[in-house]
């Protein structure tokens, strides 16, 4: 599925605003669920997965 950039940008402000002005609501919810949908789906997508996966990583090798 192709989605434009600007509609990408455009969901992740709304979604800014939704964390800042309201909290998150059920309908809140769910755009920020469309917005991580159309995210993974752009180009940009390997390398938030690849930076989750280091993410995860140094968290894992914490030794409390």
């Amino acid at each position: 599925m192709i989605f434009s950039i600007s509609g990408v940008v455009l969901l992740g402000i709304v979604v800014f605003i939704f964390f800042r002005k309201d909290g998150l609501k059920a309908s809140h919810a769910l755009v920020a669920v469309l917005f991580g949908f159309y995210l993974a789906s752009t180009a940009i997508a390997p390398s938030i997965k690849a930076g989750g996966e280091s993410l995860a990583s140094l968290l894992g090798g914490i030794k409390f």
